[in-house]
């Protein structure tokens, strides 16, 4: 019986909040790779809409693996996969292959896609499908192993009774937006405590928000520091990538490791508010400042991360 069927039958699903630096999106792929995935997974999909940290999570999962389009735009040609299968290459090949669906799509027909995916996996390769939601109607056959990003990071191992990665996308192209308006308010909080107090603080993830940790209680006037995030929000400034460790809000730069994971504008950012006191983590003894999008602003703290009935 294969490792998957032994260890990991009863596995539905389990869900992360999905980070937003791409550094620890890595370390997450990473711990992904060590917890859900089998030496049998010949098929890993993923979903999740441009920007969600899709491939970033892959080069966590499989490092080395080359990515055939990536954000700076380099597109590899011709396709690897592709090649193999007509070389009909044999031990002396890659073992895993990578394809962003949406990309390729515009360039080769999603049957050929779908038939090139099915024969490297029918001689032993590994395929990482990005976009599977989109060839999966072409396809006999399930994910072996179906991840999907949005605010939070799902991950399932689909049986014949499901779910399907449609499933999967309808939810984390649901969530994402509060992702990208939480690290937008994030990054202008942490803006602010850079520029008027240069800080030291670590940030940590929420559902529809972000944490910010402090080793000692600053001396930080929070009123004057929601007054100044809300009145950017009200400017309705642009949000754009500038390199891979900064973003430009209207023509001024913020730092920022996860550069490409923003709202298009300021004024995107829903119903922003600061909770007004810090919370001390009891077992870090650190102090917490949280902030909140959408309409978890009106939540109180403990309840951010509660499961909802089903």
């Amino acid at each position: 019986m294969p490792y998957s069927d032994r260890m990991q039958k009863n596995h539905l699903y389990s869900v992360f909040l999905a980070p937003r630096g791409l550094i620890r999106l890595a370390d997450l792929g990473l711990q992904i790779s060590q917890q859900f995935l089998s030496p049998f997974d010949k098929l890993i999909g993923m979903v999740g809409r441009a920007g969600s940290g899709k491939s970033m999570l892959a080069k966590g999962m499989f490092p080395g693996l080359e990515l055939t389009n990536d954000d700076t735009g380099l597109n590899v040609r011709p396709l690897p996969l592709l090649s193999a299968v007509e070389d009909n290459v044999g031990f002396y090949s890659p073992h895993t292959y990578h394809v962003d669906i949406h990309f390729e799509a515009a360039f080769t027909p999603m049957h050929q896609l779908a038939d090139a995916i099915t024969e490297a996996v029918g001689i032993g390769k590994r395929v990482v499908v990005e976009h599977f939601d989109l060839v999966r109607p072409f396809m006999d056959y399930n994910a072996h192993l179906l991840i999907g990003i949005g605010e939070e990071l799902i991950i399932t191992r689909p049986t014949l009774f499901g779910p399907e990665p449609q499933d999967i996308a309808d939810i984390v192209h649901k969530s994402l937006p509060y992702r990208f308006m939480s690290h937008t308010a994030e990054d202008l909080c942490a803006h602010y405590l850079r520029e008027h107090h240069e800080l030291d603080f670590t940030h940590a993830d929420v559902r529809h928000g972000f944490i910010l940790s402090f080793p000692h209680k600053p001396e930080i006037d929070l009123e004057d520091l929601s007054r100044y995030v809300n009145d950017l929000i009200t400017q309705n400034l642009p949000v754009s990538y500038k390199d891979d460790n900064h973003i430009l809000v209207g023509d001024k730069i913020h730092r920022c490791t996860g550069p490409r994971m923003h709202a298009a504008r300021t004024g995107d950012i829903q119903n922003f508010s600061l909770a007004q006191e810090f919370v001390q983590e009891p077992i870090t003894n650190r102090f917490l400042l949280t902030g909140m999008v959408g309409k978890s602003g009106h939540n109180q703290i403990g309840d951010l991360n509660k499961i909802e009935p089903m």
